[in-house]
């Protein structure tokens, strides 16, 4: 017998991803064309988090997005980017075969923890890829701590009784 860990919303992203299959079965032809997805109003954004020197490093995939069409904010140790991409109206009424890059508006959030410095804070734009570094203050990295052998310290106490 396989244990396998409960997830209570299993079931519910199984019948949004059947919902969602369903729904796309009955997109017009000229929407999506070949098996492409059909445009949608609002697309989420691609995210990477790593660990790197002391820093969070956080890389957003915006291909083809301008760098002025991007806000990045912070507020309660939330990180929102968000933007909107023009789409290509001239060519709208083509015949597309298959359609797949994201027009639209975009969106994510994501919950920094508070170990974090956020004043200090450094997007960079470059390739399509927003990165945005998060340094870590000394106080607040984790430090290795060394493990005596022996009997267990003394408790401090001070004399005031004295």
């Amino acid at each position: 017998m396989v244990m396998r860990r409960w997830d209570p919303f299993n079931e519910m992203r199984r019948m949004q991803a059947n919902m969602d299959h369903f729904r796309r079965g009955f997109t017009p032809a000229h929407a999506n064309g070949f098996g492409g997805s059909p445009e949608r109003a609002s697309w989420a954004i691609p995210l990477d988090v790593t660990q790197e020197d002391g820093q969070i490093i956080v890389r957003a995939s915006l291909p083809g997005v301008a760098p002025d069409d991007i806000n990045v904010s912070i507020e309660n140790d939330v990180l929102t980017i968000r933007g909107q991409t023009a789409g290509e109206q001239e060519r709208r009424e083509g015949n597309y075969l298959m359609r797949e890059r994201h027009t639209g508006s975009f969106h994510r959030a994501l919950r920094l923890p508070d170990t974090l410095d956020t004043e200090q804070a450094q997007p960079r734009y470059e390739n399509g890829v927003l990165t945005i570094a998060f340094p870590k203050p000394e106080a607040k990295q984790a430090r290795q701590l060394t493990v005596t052998v022996g009997s267990a310290p003394e408790p401090v106490s001070s004399d005031l009784a004295a």
